[in-house]
């Protein structure tokens, strides 16, 4: 396999991996924006401070943001480590989206695929069934069997250039 399937194979992948989120709550981001969820109405904390209550925190991400948050409740507590890239104009690409693209990329391929030789069969089969067969040859006979256009060449006459000279490797 070629570094670029391997590479194009490690994309899809990790694609797939990216995709899975929790049951409880998760982090999700949307252009510069972060969100947190958490699994029922609780406190949010970052670096032990007190920033939200609420079941969900919503912030703009920037990279003195990444870290470890928490949220409590009942005595529980689910712990989200961010850390992502973000930027205005960006968009997430959903695992289902695009293995549904390219499953039907890959029909309508076959589609066309189909359709053209369906095309080309009924074309082909509007001509004759079977090929006219050439009139045999009625010509002079046959050389004799030791002809002389096929002696071997005198050593002595032969050039001794470069690739007048037939090498045997085998």
């Amino acid at each position: 396999m070629t570094s670029m399937g391997i590479q194009a194979a490690l994309a899809v992948l990790l694609l797939l991996v990216a995709t899975v989120k929790a049951d409880d709550g998760g982090v999700s981001f949307w252009g510069e924006s972060c969100t947190m969820t958490c699994p029922e109405e609780g406190t949010w904390y970052y670096k032990n401070k007190n920033i939200s209550e609420g079941l969900t925190y919503k912030f703009k991400y920037e990279n003195d943001k990444k870290g470890l948050y928490r949220c409590e409740y009942d005595r529980k507590k689910y712990y989200f480590y961010v850390q992502g890239k973000v930027c205005e104009n960006c968009y997430e690409l959903d695992a289902t989206l695009f293995s549904l693209a390219l499953v039907a990329d890959i029909s309508v391929t076959a589609f066309v695929m189909m359709m053209i030789r369906m095309c080309i069969r009924k074309r082909s089969s509007a001509g004759l069934a079977h090929t006219p067969k050439a009139p045999a040859r009625s010509g002079g006979r046959a050389p004799p069997v030791p002809s002389p256009d096929y002696e071997q060449l005198n050593t002595h006459t032969r050039s001794k250039d470069t690739y007048s000279v037939v090498n045997r490797t085998g």
